[in-house]
């Protein structure tokens, strides 16, 4: 935690949540609003409808579109930010203290509960207005028979070839892999902290993203 960040945010507070990333100016932001904040992590939720930004292609393409081989090429198609919105239902993000991923929960429209994603990325960086990481590409997914699956491992090995990551790190990444799936094997926080029946306050409001952020988008 950095000096200019407060000791806790209150319930309600909203905040940016970034993702940075390496060899790029381009970035993703996501305003969330603070469901809890203290010693045991920062809690929040991505509602429906938020206005984001997020990376695409230099030409406005989704980063996808690109075949697996070329994703990582940052000379060849470069990176650029277009201002979209968060569409569907919206996701609760546990970001634990001092670890290196986050774990979101997803539902349906109508609150049936889909199961956890956890988000490996690096360990989140506080400041005054928001929380910043990086995306480390690897991720688990666990249903609500907690069984769990492992995604993108074909991603981070492309992302190796192309030096987005060394071996070295996509090593480290892959044991933050296994250290979260013995967490989930232990069941312990947050998957046995009942999460899955909150929901939001249905008072408060959709969070903004700034305006200097909306005119700095390439594509709107």
């Amino acid at each position: 935690m950095t000096a200019a960040a407060p000791a806790y945010w209150p319930t309600g507070t909203e905040i940016l949540r970034r993702f940075r990333r390496p060899n790029s100016r381009a970035e993703g932001v996501q305003p969330c609003r603070v469901v809890r904040d203290d010693e045991r992590g920062l809690v929040l939720w991505l509602a429906p409808g938020t206005p984001v930004l997020r990376p695409v292609l230099a030409d406005g393409r989704d980063i996808r579109d690109v075949p697996l081989t070329q994703r990582f090429d940052y000379y060849r198609h470069g990176r650029a930010t277009r201002l979209d919105t968060w569409r569907g239902q919206g996701i609760l993000v546990i970001v634990g203290p001092e670890v290196p991923w986050s774990v979101w929960l997803f539902w349906t429209e109508d609150w049936d509960f889909r199961g956890w994603y956890l988000n490996l990325e690096a360990v989140a960086e506080r400041s005054e207005g928001d929380v910043t990481t990086e995306d480390h590409i690897l991720d688990l997914i666990m249903a609500p028979d907690r069984s769990v699956g492992w995604k993108n491992e074909d991603e981070l090995r492309a992302a190796v070839l192309g030096r987005h990551f060394t071996e070295e790190q996509a090593d480290e990444i892959r044991s933050d892999g296994r250290a979260a799936a013995a967490v989930v094997a232990a069941w312990g926080s947050p998957f046995c902290d009942g999460w899955e029946s909150w929901r939001p306050d249905p008072a408060w409001p959709v969070p903004a993203l700034p305006g200097e952020l909306q005119s700095q988008a390439d594509y709107r």
